[in-house]
């Protein structure tokens, strides 16, 4: 009867996207068996041998040996690796950011082995990358931060980057200027119609240099009295 060992049939195989597709296991017997492998779940055999490996080839197959005087049965898993695909960026909350705010920059890829991730990113200092580095959370946004963030998955077979732009909202800024200019004319204009109050209506009558009053159109009387201190001139102002 058939035999189906470990040495002629590994019980597990390992192939690599993009090569030929091909399962085949020896046997022993007399007269030699026939083998056949055929995917199980599968209606139909694998592929022939020509066509490429894909990742639908993983799975679990079923080899079976038979000669005239029996058959013999074997399962063998198969196990796809393959270089990074589908590499995806999400930018949490949002890729528009305001400043001031946190958020987060994820990478996932599709990949066997796993694949392993790097960034090309702008540098700042308020930068924290996950443990597995397949994330990067920024707090406080600022400037600095907006920028391409690009995620590079790598593993054995090859590489592959995905890329997402983040934008930092400084509008408020430009408003926050506006309503400071604005204060800063309206200080103007409180100032100036301040100082235009002082000089048409309060402190009429006060103590003046008399040779300025003398000279100013501003000067209805001069009047002049005695006091312990000398000689005082009252001044009477009128309006404009």
């Amino acid at each position: 009867e058939p035999s189906i060992g470990e040495t002629g049939c590994p019980a597990r195989r390992l192939w690599v996207e993009g090569t030929l597709a091909e399962l085949a296991c020896a046997a022993s017997g007399n007269p030699p068996p026939r083998v056949a492998c055929a995917k199980l779940g599968d209606s139909q055999d694998p592929p022939p041998p020509s066509p490429n490996v894909t990742r639908a080839h993983a799975g679990t197959y079923q080899c079976q040996a038979t000669n005239a005087h029996g058959s013999a049965r074997r399962n063998v898993t198969v196990a796809v690796e393959y270089s990074p695909a589908a590499v995806s960026l999400r930018v949490l909350p949002s890729a528009n950011v305001s400043r001031g705010a946190s958020f987060s920059v994820e990478c996932r890829a599709e990949g066997l082995p796993t694949p392993t991730y790097g960034w090309a990113l702008p540098l700042a200092p308020n930068l924290r990358f996950a443990a597995d580095n397949r994330s990067v959370a920024v707090a406080g946004a600022a400037a600095a931060n907006r920028g391409l963030y690009t995620c590079t998955a790598t593993n054995r077979h090859g590489q592959r980057a995905g890329s997402v732009m983040v934008r930092v909202d400084e509008s408020w800024l430009a408003l926050l200027a506006s309503l400071g200019s604005l204060g800063a004319v309206t200080a103007v204009g409180l100032a100036a119609a301040g100082g235009y109050y002082l000089k048409t209506t309060a402190c009429k009558k006060g103590e003046y240099n008399v040779r300025d009053a003398e000279g100013s159109s501003e000067a209805a009387c001069l009047h002049r009295q005695r006091h312990d201190r000398g000689e005082i001139f009252g001044i009477q102002l009128t309006q404009p």
